[in-house]
């Protein structure tokens, strides 16, 4: 493993996600609001903790009391009148439905002049959940949706119609109190009423889009789960005031920023990557190939959220795939390195917030006996990056505004 490339890969994963904690955020998101009755506050999401740890720090005895529902792990202590609850990501758990249920038990019965602060943030689509069928359908049919390939607004297209709290739902359960949300976007172009599935958005999906996407991936499900889909959800929503505060261009530009700073000249290739994992990690690849002759040092970032179709049955997230299929197109290339890692700090259902590779990566998977192909085939990139050094390590961060993978090119001279 080349040191450097790997410290500075270090660096870059540990001061952008610094750049993207939402304490920030949601503090100036605080200072354009007014309140007058009640004031109560839900909080879902991965950030779900953060958020409210800083909503309660700016306005303390103003919040009445208040329920956060997060991943496992994701809470970092009381906040005082609050309950924190943690749950199943990304299938929903019987933690989910216990945690939603809480909040909505909090914000029963309010009335016109008081308000609920809404802390949204990505993952809130699992944690988030008052299943209208049967929990296990309900996870088989997450399931589903996970293994086969789908993107994240086909996914949320048909969860929201299986909900009773997303696709705008939670907001007319408040009505007529009004909500005030402040959301981290892990969306692609930051869709209000895609990111965790807009319990508090109008839905630009139709019925007919969810019936579409329900064939186009011949999901298995019950009569009454596609009779759901028929069923129309919230379009016009006149209790709901939202600010979008974070999103995969604010990392994107703190990693260009400490590229910078570490000598490469950053070019920033795009904040929309969406694709296969293992696709964009060949493309980035390529790319350091093409430049493997200039005299300069060079960092290629690429934000958003690429997809796996699961056809293995190994262990893994998109940002380790990403990273080691990478590593086939750079081996031997002594001054290349490629990694990709969540926001986060979770990459699929791993420990690990993503991967790292370099020129020495197959070279050190043969030793082991293992082949890039092989690996990618049963969809093991965790135990392979395992054994090379190569998974990235962050534990909860307390953000979620995407993923971000970055091709670097260190100069020989």
């Amino acid at each position: 493993m080349n040191q450097l490339l790997r410290s500075h890969a270090n660096q870059i994963i540990r001061e952008a996600i610094a750049a993207v904690q939402p304490d920030a955020a949601v503090q100036r998101a605080l200072k354009r609001m007014t309140f007058s009755g009640r004031v109560l506050l839900v909080s879902a999401g991965k950030a779900a903790w953060q958020m409210a740890k800083a909503a309660s720090d700016a306005l303390g005895d103003r919040i009445e009391k208040g329920v956060v529902v997060t991943k496992y792990e994701h809470v970092m202590g009381p906040i005082a009148n609050f309950d924190c609850f943690e749950a199943g990501h990304p299938v929903p758990d019987e933690n989910s439905f216990k945690g939603t249920q809480a909040a909505l038990d909090l914000v029963a019965d309010l009335k016109e002049e008081d308000t609920v602060l809404f802390l949204l943030s990505g993952g809130g689509s699992a944690l988030f959940e008052k299943p209208l069928v049967p929990a296990a359908e309900l996870q088989d049919i997450t399931g589903q949706l996970l293994a086969c390939g789908a993107d994240i607004t086909e996914i949320n297209t048909i969860r929201k119609r299986l909900s009773a709290v997303k696709g705008g739902r939670f907001a007319q359960f408040v009505w007529p109190a009004r909500v005030e949300a402040v959301i981290l976007s892990d969306i692609l172009g930051d869709p209000l009423d895609m990111i965790a599935s807009g319990p508090a958005c109008p839905d630009s999906t139709t019925a007919e889009d969810a019936q579409r996407i329900a064939k186009k991936y011949d999901l298995r499900m019950s009569d009454a789960a596609r009779a759901l889909l028929a069923i129309e959800t919230p379009k016009v929503l006149n209790n709901v005031r939202s600010q979008i505060n974070g999103s995969v261009r604010e990392l994107c530009a703190a990693a260009e920023k400490t590229c910078t700073a570490l000598g490469y000249t950053p070019i920033l290739l795009t904040d929309q990557l969406c694709c296969q994992a293992k696709e964009a990690g060949s493309f980035l690849a390529s790319i350091l190939k093409t430049h493997a002759s200039d005299n300069r040092s060079l960092a290629f970032i690429a934000g958003g959220e690429t997809v796996v179709k699961l056809v293995g049955k190994g262990l893994g997230g998109r940002n380790q795939e990403l990273a080691l299929a990478a590593a086939a197109g750079i081996a031997n290339m002594p001054n290349a390195a490629v990694f990709s890692v969540g926001s986060d700090g979770t990459d699929g259902p791993t420990d690990a917030a993503g991967g790292y590779a370099d020129g020495d990566t197959v070279r050190e998977l043969k030793a082991h006996g293992l082949t890039v192909d092989a690996v990618l085939s049963n969809n093991d990139a965790y135990h392979a990056l395992e054994k090379t050094g190569g998974l990235i390590m962050t534990g909860p961060t307390g953000t979620n505004v995407n993923d971000v993978a970055v091709a670097l090119l260190r100069s020989q001279l």
